[in-house]
């Protein structure tokens, strides 16, 4: 048996996308364009992006016993997703979030249920570890699994988390992760106290308290991170943007895969940024993530900027 190149731990939902031509201001009506439903969650769109780009990707999480449960499990076993670790909680109600995306904007609002069903611990997650994956991905909700899972560093599995915002265990998250990946939105949140703060100043006094490599994601601005002391821009290609849903997650899904293959850190962010940026093309967080060939094209015309 092959060597999985990621384990991915984390949320799976249903996503249900609505889609209207302007968002409406609140306590006014708006006609719906159309909608659709898809498996949702950061670590079930990571794991179909990773299976996607030809990765080998184990998934670890929990769904309830519901038809929503059944309908996320069915859509990663489409994606080529390896879901023996899923487990399915008895009487259990899988969360799903409800995705308005304004169209002529390409922007997207998510309300999304908390999730009810048992948090997965560190001894849920052994018979997984024991398959030896290349890449740990841990996704926002497992923050407070960092503590338990640091001494995998010595085991040769290196560590990705997806960062969102202040959580329980991210001090031991970050004295953790090999790679600690947040969106900017965090560089300005509590309790940093970095308002005032240009973005590259930001940057360094958050580096300063993490153990690993940071990389910042910024929308459509592209992907941003320290190395030596340098810090590095990639600017997003330009794609005809539809939706953003979910480009967060297929960024973080493609660096995993690239740590795993063993590119180097420029490389590793050039083909997130492809990838996030082609993720946008279609509605949800799955339909527009490319296939590996279209994605390597993409990475080749990205360049990397010294700043």
């Amino acid at each position: 048996m092959h060597r999985p190149d990621v384990l991915v731990v984390g949320r799976s939902c249903v996503d249900h996308i609505a889609v209207v031509e302007t968002f409406p201001e609140e306590d006014t009506k708006a006609p719906l364009e159309f909608r659709i439903a898809e498996g949702g969650g950061q670590g079930g769109t990571a794991s179909s992006c990773i299976a996607r780009l030809g990765g080998r990707v184990l998934y670890a999480g929990r769904l309830g016993d519901d038809a929503e449960g059944a309908f996320c499990l069915q859509r990663l076993k489409a994606f080529g997703v390896d879901t023996a670790f899923i487990r399915r909680v008895e009487g259990g109600t899988t969360p799903v979030a409800y995705i308005f995306v304004t169209q002529s904007t390409g922007k997207r609002t998510i309300i999304y249920e908390r999730s009810a069903l048992p948090r997965f611990q560190f001894e849920d997650l052994l018979p997984a570890l024991s398959r030896n994956p290349k890449v740990l991905l841990l996704d926002p909700e497992t923050t407070y699994l960092a503590g338990a899972l640091k001494p995998l560093g010595g085991a040769g599995i290196r560590i990705v988390y997806d960062c969102e915002r202040w959580r329980e265990g991210m001090d031991a998250m970050m004295a953790t992760a090999d790679f600690f990946i947040p969106s900017s939105s965090f560089l300005d949140a509590p309790p940093f106290g970095l308002g005032g703060l240009g973005f590259r100043e930001k940057m360094i006094r958050l580096d300063a308290r993490i153990k690993g490599v940071l990389i910042v994601t910024r929308g459509g601005q592209g992907a941003y991170y320290l190395w030596k002391d340098q810090l590095y821009h990639v600017p997003a290609p330009e794609v005809p943007v539809k939706d953003t849903t979910g480009a967060g997650d297929n960024f973080h899904a493609a660096f995993s895969l690239a740590a795993a293959r063993g590119w180097n850190l420029h490389e590793a962010v050039r083909f997130s940024v492809a990838v996030a940026s082609l993720s946008c093309r279609d509605y949800g967080g799955r339909n527009g993530i490319p296939e590996e060939k279209e994605a390597l094209e993409t990475t080749k015309r990205l360049k990397t900027k010294r700043l």
